[in-house]
């Protein structure tokens, strides 16, 4: 059995005098770098559209992959997705996640944004 070893502690969390302490660069979250660097996913040109329902208890979502935005222009478009299907939905890991079956109504918006659409799966 192997001994439980207390969890290291990597750096400063919080400071009286800055507030909190972002993990990575040790600046104060206000003033962190790291975070909104991150660079856009390299893809191939082309925006996917499936429907999935491994894992949901059969319950169908719809994926969009391959979006060429960077986080916060795919939060912003993942809500207006959302709103145009009226349903809810979210962002893991760079894949937008629609809740149930949208999947032409995605494709048609995604191809007025100019947007090379294709749709995956089966």
């Amino acid at each position: 059995m192997k001994s439980r070893e207390p969890k290291k502690q990597d750096g400063l969390v919080y400071s009286t005098e800055h507030g909190k302490m972002c993990p990575v660069c040790s600046k104060p979250l206000s003033a962190c770098v790291c975070h909104q660097n991150k660079p856009v996913a390299v893809s191939d040109g082309v925006v996917r559209v499936q429907r999935e329902t491994k894992g949901r208890k059969g319950k169908g979502v719809t994926l969009i992959t391959g979006v060429p935005l960077g986080p916060d222009e795919l939060t912003g478009f993942a809500k207006q997705l959302k709103m145009k299907c009226g349903s809810g939905g979210t962002i893991k890991n760079g894949v937008i996640e629609i809740q149930g079956d949208h999947c032409d109504l995605i494709m048609a918006e995604l191809k007025k944004q100019g947007w090379v659409v294709k749709r995956a799966g089966g």
